[in-house]
């Protein structure tokens, strides 16, 4: 089996912590590091929460590094409402022993990106701070050294922090323009996919059938993310939009792209943020991306079933748990 060379920049997050587990468990992946960004919560939150989800997954040996803890311009916003305060509400979690990297996210990725010995997949599953910030950084190893970007983000119709657009996006648009800008190889994976692949009740009961610490501590932040989106948006059952980056990686006939112009709107006063995608070709734009369009959701499930069961064997459960967040 072919190894896919990835960087994981997140924003854990709930959904976030899906994606890095199963990064970490498909043996098509080979997880090269993660780097937090500021977004679902403060960069010191994530970078936490990032250590914290290794640590209970029995991820070593994958460097954690913090990154940028506001957007390239303007201030920043959070997901409070529905990742809570700690940005990783729910489960009670101990002390992480997955290390934070001395070494900050941007440089952590050029000295990745340098010492690998092929191109790598960078797959950001929070705002596009981080990405931006390495490609205005460095803009001579994005061409020879990044293969593709495989990103979260993002509508092809409304929106979920505005009516018009997503919070990734939102949180930082001229981050996003950036990269959609970049000339690379970008896929978005937005809301109209993830929206596909909610986490119903047999979801669950699948998890909770695997009886291991890893699988309850799964149940548990779907559960409080559940009740969150029921909630805020009056969901029945709340979407894992994050892990589908990972997925489309392992099984690119999982989530159905299409080729297409994607503009990010930097300037409405009701539509800043906005992912404006061009599926029927009427600017006559070139396409800069490839978008999801529709997702297998079983097959999806499938693959997030067996991550959990695969760290399960290697896991270790919270030790003095921090008391759970009441809703």
């Amino acid at each position: 089996m072919t190894h896919i060379p990835v960087i994981l920049d997140c924003d854990p997050g709930h959904d976030d912590a899906f994606a890095i587990l199963l990064a970490a468990a498909h043996p098509a992946i080979e997880l090269l590091a993660i780097t937090a960004v500021a977004g679902n919560a403060s960069v010191a939150k994530t970078a936490l929460n990032a250590r914290r989800v290794c640590t209970v997954a029995g991820i070593e040996g994958v460097p954690i590094a913090a990154g940028l803890a506001r957007p390239l311009h303007g201030a920043g916003i959070v997901a409070g409402d529905l990742h809570g305060e700690s940005g990783l509400d729910g489960p009670g979690f101990g002390e992480p022993t997955v290390p934070l990297d001395p070494r900050d996210a941007i440089t952590l990725l050029r000295e990745t990106l340098l010492a690998h010995p092929v191109p790598v997949t960078l797959v950001p599953t929070g705002p596009l701070t981080n990405i931006a910030a390495f490609l205005l950084a460095h803009p001579d190893l994005a061409a020879d050294r990044i293969d593709r970007i495989v990103l979260m983000g993002g509508s092809t119709g409304r929106g979920n922090r505005t009516p018009a657009a997503e919070f990734n996006i939102a949180a930082d648009p001229e981050a996003a323009d950036i990269v959609f800008s970049s000339g690379l190889d970008v896929t978005m994976i937005g809301l109209n996919v993830s929206h596909q692949a909610p986490a119903a009740p047999d979801v669950l009961t699948r998890l909770e059938a695997l009886g291991t610490p890893l699988s309850r501590l799964c149940v548990e932040l779907l559960t409080y993310f559940g009740t969150t989106y029921r909630e805020v948006f009056g969901f029945a059952a709340p979407p894992l939009h994050d892990p589908l980056t990972v997925a489309h990686l392992i099984d690119p006939d999982l989530v159905t792209t299409v080729r297409a112009p994607v503009a990010v709107e930097l300037t409405g006063t009701h539509t800043r943020g906005a992912t404006v995608v061009d599926l029927d070709g009427v600017t006559g734009r070139p396409a800069n991306a490839r978008v999801g369009t529709a997702v297998d959701a079983p097959a999806f499930w499938d693959l997030i079933i067996d991550a959990v069961r695969t760290l399960s064997d290697r896991a270790t459960p919270p030790s003095s748990p921090a008391p759970r967040a009441n809703r």
